[in-house]
């Protein structure tokens, strides 16, 4: 804070518990300094396989549930999977968040025979955000493991032009 910093990000959790431990270091801050800052929770939550769940065991629902307290600027999923295994993730969380929804995936899956490590080529992984923005299911995306600048290139052109995410009608009503 002391250099200028914009905001605060906590991000790429794998356990909750952390999470809630970097939140209240923040709330600490906030009240020693008096001084408050915008949380992003960036591409926040890893779900680590097809059963949805988060290393810790959470349930997208839950994660949200567990540190929605926050009132992040941003809250999403990252890394483990690549988007088209992220899909049902993020649309769970996008009508579940009365907040702006992130997604960061992998380049697919690890694959250690492809010459990157991972399956999924700069058109592939662009196509697929652009279908969740489309579908109003993302306001930021971006890469993680095995994406590369061309990756980030081409979701930055898919994007350009979708316009964001509609919030869900129950935080629209009652804002």
């Amino acid at each position: 804070m002391d250099a200028g910093c914009d905001l605060s990000l906590v991000e790429t959790i794998f356990d909750t518990l952390n999470a809630k431990a970097a939140l209240f270091a923040l709330d600490q801050l906030f009240e020693d300094t008096g001084e408050l800052l915008p949380i992003m929770m960036i591409s926040a939550g890893t779900v680590t396989d097809a059963s949805g769940r988060i290393l810790s065991g959470q349930t997208v629902e839950a994660f949200w549930n567990s540190l929605r307290h926050a009132r992040p600027l941003t809250f999403g999923l990252n890394c483990a999977l690549g988007a088209a295994l992220m899909r049902p993730y993020i649309s769970e969380l996008s009508k579940l968040c009365d907040t702006y929804v992130s997604c960061y995936p992998n380049a697919g899956l690890p694959n250690p025979m492809s010459d990157t490590g991972f399956d999924e080529t700069p058109d592939v992984t662009s196509n697929l955000l652009k279908e969740f923005a489309q579908a109003g299911l993302v306001d930021l995306a971006g890469g993680f493991c095995g994406t590369t600048p061309e990756h980030i290139a081409e979701i930055a052109k898919a994007l350009a032009d979708v316009k964001p995410r509609r919030w869900p009608s129950h935080y629209r009503e009652a804002a």
